[in-house]
């Protein structure tokens, strides 16, 4: 159909146009997508057994939908990607405020044109674009602000009165009709608006100022919200949630893979940024670990959440770190290096919501906190596992054959027992941290046995990464002071009164090292 040719009502009739309600046309077109094994939901990755399924069958039932979950779990973006199930265009009524459908006119407007004019109404094709309304739910959202009101100055403009229909002010409701149409964050609106919305879902009815008007709006609603226990502030009324027929429960990505696959879609790195940073998978690993760690954190508010955005600004914020410190050296290319997982702390912070216990912790150190408890699960991946030595030496169940477990740590250790200790500034140059590696008795040789086909710049990102991993096992002690991280041998910094490590909590016995 040639949409240009049609631009009366009579045209339209000719061309054998058949309505279809909003919710009709997207399951047509899922329809479609399903059967030629196309992705309606680009983009949402995670979701692809579980949410997205639970979705294209609410939308082949032709069911409002309630998204339920904690924030940053693409809820909105959910909702809006389904705009793209809608026909390309579709035809109205011209100058309605409402989207009139030319063959089934609901407002005084449109029925007086098609009264008056016939055939010869004007009509106007609107893009699937246009047809999707949204509203963040905040406690001075109004009935009018949704549904309508009289408008004084429309009726002093026309010079009627209020009891004329004309003067109705429609609300973003009604101007959503034919489209879908978005509440986010429901439990935030006021119990009362709530009500209002009742019977435009089931009957559609809308009642404005004593105008009962009866239209029955062709939406799809989709609403979005915390869980309802998420904080006192309110709560999606009963009734209200049971005119919503499909409730889906969102997730957080169940595995890191997928958390990675997110970040890298998610995170904003400019070209610039790509060529001077290069970022191995380790160091996108241990940013995504620190979520994970972040969402079964005893200080951590799990009814809040944490976010997807954690990561994604981490990332970047890692990415600036190294940029920042390559542009002060003037060096053409570097890596992030572990220390400079400190500059993501300012990411961390701001996208936590701490219990008590954690405000007393204080935010920074809860988040200094979170990143040694990624290190350390993640040290245990690429490398043995000091608490699995220990406990294997400390148990004494061997034959008499078997040999006592070689600890793989003890030239590294012993170094730093023998009072050698090393300071990495954050801000060092790329060689000057190698070479300060290197300082290390039994390092270099170490990653070398574990990753011989590492070149010199990942071979000392490893070295970097056991130091951390030895300091979150408590083997050896790690400080931050000012601009720079010091290492030293753990019992010389214990019996140091003024030295407090950001190590691992774990109790450490000296003659299971020695």
């Amino acid at each position: 159909m040639d949409i240009q040719k049609i631009k009366t009502l009579g045209q339209l009739k000719k061309s054998g146009y058949q309505s279809k309600t909003v919710k009709e046309e997207i399951r047509d077109n899922l329809i479609v997508s399903i059967t030629n094994r196309e992705n309606a939901f680009t983009g949402i990755l995670g979701y692809e057994e579980t949410v997205i399924p639970d979705t294209e069958r609410a939308l082949l039932s032709r069911h409002n939908i309630l998204f339920l979950g904690l924030r940053g779990q693409a809820k909105t973006r959910m909702a809006r990607q389904m705009v793209d199930l809608l026909d390309e265009y579709i035809p109205v009524v011209a100058g309605s405020e409402v989207n009139d459908d030319p063959l089934r006119p609901l407002s005084k407007f449109a029925k007086d044109q098609i009264a008056e004019h016939g055939d010869e109404t004007p009509v106007q094709w609107l893009h699937r674009s246009e047809r999707y309304g949204e509203k963040l739910a905040t406690p001075d959202v109004s009935v009018a602000d949704l549904i309508g009101d009289i408008d004084p100055i429309k009726a002093a403009n026309l010079k009627l009165s209020f009891a004329d229909e004309k003067v109705i002010h429609y609300g973003i409701i009604p101007r959503s009709n034919r489209g879908i149409f978005v509440i986010n964050e429901l439990p935030d609106l006021q119990a009362r608006i709530q009500v209002a919305l009742f019977n435009i879902l089931q009957e559609g009815d809308i009642q404005i100022r004593g105008f009962k008007l009866r239209m029955p709006l062709d939406i799809l609603f989709v609403f979005t919200a915390n869980p309802e226990d998420y904080t006192n502030r309110g709560s999606i009324v009963t009734p209200l949630k049971d005119r919503i027929e499909s409730q889906i429960l969102t997730h957080y990505p169940k595995d890191i893979d997928t958390s990675l696959a997110i970040t890298e879609q998610e995170a904003e790195i400019l070209q610039s940024q790509q060529e001077k940073v290069k970022v191995s998978d380790l160091v996108k690993r241990l940013i995504e670990q620190v979520a994970f760690e972040a969402r079964n954190n005893e200080y951590v508010d799990k009814k809040s959440g944490v976010s997807a955005r954690l990561t994604i600004a981490a990332y970047e914020n890692a990415v600036s770190t190294a940029e920042r410190r390559a542009i002060i050296h003037q060096e053409k290319q570097t890596q992030v290096w572990i220390s400079d997982l400190s500059g993501i702390i300012p990411a961390i912070t701001g996208k936590i919501e701490l219990v008590y216990e954690g405000e007393q912790e204080g935010p920074y150190q809860v988040a200094l906190n979170l990143l040694d408890k990624a290190i350390r699960s993640l040290f245990v991946q690429y490398f043995p596992s000091p608490e699995q030595l220990k406990k294997r030496r400390s148990s004494g169940k061997r034959s008499a054959e078997e040999k006592e477990p070689e600890n793989p740590y003890k030239t590294i250790t012993r170094w730093f027992d023998q009072g050698n200790h090393l300071d990495l500034m954050l801000d060092m140059k790329d060689a000057d941290k190698i070479a300060a590696l290197y300082q290390v008795n039994g390092l270099y040789g170490f990653t070398k046995q574990y990753f011989p086909q590492a070149n010199e710049k990942e071979n000392a990102l490893l070295m970097e990464f056991v130091l951390h991993g030895l300091s979150a096992y408590s083997l050896i002690s790690k400080k931050m002071i000012g601009g720079r991280i010091e290492f030293k041998d753990l019992m010389g910094s214990m019996m140091n009164l003024g030295d407090m490590s950001i190590g691992g909590d774990e109790d450490f016995n000296e003659d299971d090292y020695r």
